[in-house]
Formats: structure tokens, sequence, C-alpha cells
């Protein structure tokens, strides 16, 4: 039985009509590009929605779970990003789930350069049943790859974050949970540490770090930096927990002017570099970030061996499931205000997708473990993620965000869908895409080759021309107003 305490609220109403920004959580990717909206299309697009949409096939909300398709036979492979979990969890949910359909066979294969491996995979047909669909699919292939769930109008009576694979009003990804976007901490170095108080601005945090290195053995801030993903994280903190606006990502970034300059009240994007570039630069992380680990930092901050690390909210399950120290585990916002309060993105992580060249009978089979999946296994509550299920409660691991606001980046106007993307992959910068950029931080800091102005200001000139290439001509853009509103 599902059981939880909601210990926030969040218009349910929002979440519906919005999509994130923020969010894959797992253990070889972290973040998601911005979604766009669920209109729109080309002939190619609309040809490819329509044939599913005529297939005859069940869409998700017209299945009942342990009545239909009680004798179908398929076998389905399933390919995940959760290598820590496959032989355990993962195999504990097939054995539940074949108590009501015995002849459905699921095999999960793990594997662990999960977005660039998924990417290759799906240039062949045979990769598979299901998969986590790959952050760098574009919107107008998702009917060329995967089957339709339903429309977006009808599952969203049912489903919360569909926009991010919703592509011509029907969805073709259904988000596996949804987190929301902060820090993952230590209270016990905290409290060895001094700290009495959860800082809200990067300076504060920037102190905090600096007194947990004078007063603990812990390093202050881990960085992950081997596992490349993880600098691609911090773009998932640079909307709404910077700015406080569910519009950013269509107006501040893809209209904005400059939207990487610093701003005196440091918020917005800037803000969110700089807590990484001075944390690097200040001697607040391990010495040697080129050599840190992913699999064992869990251990090592269940341990307080470390005090810090910005992650997804799906990150903390795993650590406290990393030692006896589960209850020295928490959870803050991303040290930053806006206008006098704190806000933290929220976003679906890796989205369920069902291969269009499967069998008839294999894609009714993968319907039904992903229903099950989504509303029966109790998978986001246990991963400590924000339900997907409409009207669901949120876990007891997000009490220290009680008084921040989630912010779910909303879709695109109409005609705009894929702007965002166009403009991001063109300056190179790949927002949640590309990790490169994000290194070049770690390693400027280390170094002391550039300074985060002239990283920021080579950001905003790649930026700009981006958007004049795609016919955008940028203009002021305040966030703050626009919340203030």
């Amino acid at each position: 039985m599902k059981k939880a305490k909601r210990l926030f609220a969040i218009s349910m109403a929002a979440l519906m009509a919005a999509a994130s920004l923020a969010a894959c959580g797992n253990s070889s990717s972290e973040t998601q590009a911005p979604a766009s909206d669920s209109t729109g299309g080309d002939a190619a697009g609309d040809s490819a929605a329509d044939s599913t949409a005529d297939s005859g096939l069940p869409t998700i909300d017209q299945l009942t779970l342990g009545e239909d398709y009680t004798d179908l036979s398929a076998d389905l492979v399933v390919l995940t990003h959760r290598t820590d979990i496959v032989d355990t969890k993962l195999a504990g949910y097939v054995e539940e789930f074949q108590k009501l359909y015995p002849n459905i066979n699921i095999e999960y294969q793990a594997v662990t350069d999960y977005a660039e491996d998924m990417t290759l995979r799906l240039t062949t047909d045979d990769w598979g049943d299901i998969c986590m669909i790959p952050t760098t699919i574009d919107k107008a292939e998702l009917p060329n790859e995967f089957v339709s769930f339903g429309d977006v109008d009808t599952l969203s009576e049912n489903y919360i974050m569909l926009n991010n694979y919703a592509y011509d009003g029907q969805v073709y990804g259904i988000p596996s949970t949804a987190n929301a976007q902060g820090i993952v901490y230590n209270k016990a170095v905290f409290e060895e540490a001094g700290i009495t108080e959860l800082p809200t601005t990067p300076d504060e945090f920037l102190e905090d770090l600096q007194l947990i290195k004078d007063n603990t053995d812990a390093i202050p801030m881990y960085t992950n930096f081997a596992a490349g993903w993880t600098m691609g994280a911090w773009d998932a903190y640079i909307t709404g927990s910077a700015t406080g606006d569910p519009d950013f990502v269509n107006l501040g970034l893809t209209h904005g002017l400059n939207p990487f300059s610093k701003h005196d009240d440091m918020t917005g994007p800037y803000a969110v570099y700089y807590v990484l570039y001075e944390a690097v630069a200040r001697g607040l992380t391990e010495d040697d970030p080129t050599t840190t680990d992913w699999e064992g930092s869990k251990g090592m901050m269940n341990n307080g061996e470390i005090a810090t690390m910005v992650l997804g909210s799906w990150a903390i399950t795993q650590i406290q499931g990393a030692g006896d120290n589960a209850d020295d585990i928490g959870y803050m916002s991303f040290p930053i205000t806006v206008n006098g309060k704190q806000y933290a993105t929220a976003g679906p992580d890796y989205n369920f997708g069902i291969n269009i060249n499967s069998s008839d009978d294999e894609k009714i089979a993968s319907m039904l473990y992903v229903k099950w999946l989504t509303e029966e296994s109790n998978f986001s509550y246990d991963e400590g993620g924000l339900p997907i299920e409409v009207g669901e409660e949120y876990p007891d691991t997000l009490a220290d965000l009680a008084d921040v606001e989630l912010v779910v980046d909303n879709p695109a106007p109409a005609g705009e869908e894929t702007l965002y993307n166009d403009i991001n992959n063109g300056s190179e910068i790949g927002l949640n895409s590309n990790n490169t950029p994000k290194q070049t931080i770690v390693e400027s800091a280390l170094s002391g080759t550039q300074s985060l102005d002239d990283i920021m200001a080579q950001w905003n000139e790649q930026w700009t021309q981006a958007q004049e290439d795609n016919g955008v001509t940028p203009e002021e853009y305040d966030y703050v107003a626009a919340i203030s509103e």
C-alpha cells in the first residue's frame, strides 16, 4: 500500500500543464533538456502520430491491470540506467508483475553509459521493447521511435509532467518518477561544523563550506567531476531554482538578452555556476576532481566523509542506502533567494518509452508493465521522488523543502516547440545535454586560466549568435518582475 506524508503543496493544475528541465536522476545521467509544448509538428510527425492512434492498440488509460490481457504471452527486453538495482529491486518488480501476468517474461538489461549508448541503439530497430528515453532525441523523432501512450489531454487527468516527451498532442514518454532539484547534505557534518541554519544565498553556502573545511574532516562539496554527467547536472538549477520563473526557459533563455550575465542579487544562471566555480577555486571540493568515484561517493557521504553533493532528489535514497547512517542524510534547496523566497525546479526523471518496432503483443505487454510500474510498484515513492500520478503524496525525504515553492517549467508557446532546443544546440553550450562546458568551469577554477566572468561572457556570445541564427532578436527579460506580477 502506498503511504506518505504530504509536506508541501504544489498546484497539480500547473504540474499537469507544464514540463520541466530538471531532473533525470540515476546512476549515469542526471538531467533532461527543457520540454517544449505538445502541439505542433511537421507533416511527417502528423502522419506518424496518426498511424499510432489508428493502430487499434489500447492506450495506457484504456487498460485495467489484472483484468485485461491476463493470458497474453510476450518476452520483453527493458533497457535501464539503474545499474544499482537491476538485480534487486527491479527483479522484485518483475516477480510482482508476473503474479498478474505470468506469461509476460521481462529481461532487464542495465547500461552503464546510458545516454550515449541508448542514443546509438536507437539507430537500430531491435534495441528492445522498453527503454528510458534518452534526452538527446529530437521531439520530432518521437513518433518514429516510440508508441503513443495516448493523447495529452486524456492522460493529464491521471499523470503529471507529460510534456517532455509529448508531440503533436500524443504522449510518447511516461515519467518513471519526478525530482526536485536541490542539494543532498549530511546533517551530522553540518552540526559538527557549527552550522545551525541552512544557507539561502550562494555566499552563505560558500561560507558554510568553509566552516566544514575548518571544523571537520569531511570534504565540503564533492563534485563527482570524473563521472561527467554530474557536471551537466548543474544546468538543472538555472531555471526555476535560480529565478522562480516557470517561463524562464521560453522567455528568459530563448528570447532573453545575455541570460548568463551576473545579477546584483546573485540570482539567475550566473549564480548557480558561481557556486561551482568558487567552491573549486577556494579549495572546498575534493583535492583532485579527476579521481572522483560516483559509486564510492554514496558511502562516503553516508559515513560523513562528504558534506554536500549537488544532485536531484533522486539521489537521497541511494545515499541513505549506502551505509548505516540514513537519518543523517537531508535535502535542502539550492542556496538562491529570489525576492525573499526560495524555489526549487521540479520535473520528470527519465521517461519510459515503448519501441514502435515491437510486435503488437509486445507493445501491449509493454504498456501493461509501464502502467504497473507507474501506478502499482511504488517506485517513485521508494526512490524519494515526486509521484507521477495526480494527487499522490510526497515522501518524508523532502521535509526541508516544506517552505520552498516548486517550479515546473511551462510548455513553449505554439510555434516555438523546438526553438529552445535549436538555440541550445546551436550555441554548443548544450544545457542538460553537453557536459564539457561545465567541466570547463571546474578546470578553469582549478587552473585560474579563465574567470567565471570570462566564461559566462563567452557563453552569452555563443547564445546570442544561436538566437540570431534562429531568427530571435534578444531582449531584456526581468524574471523577478515576472514572478511578482
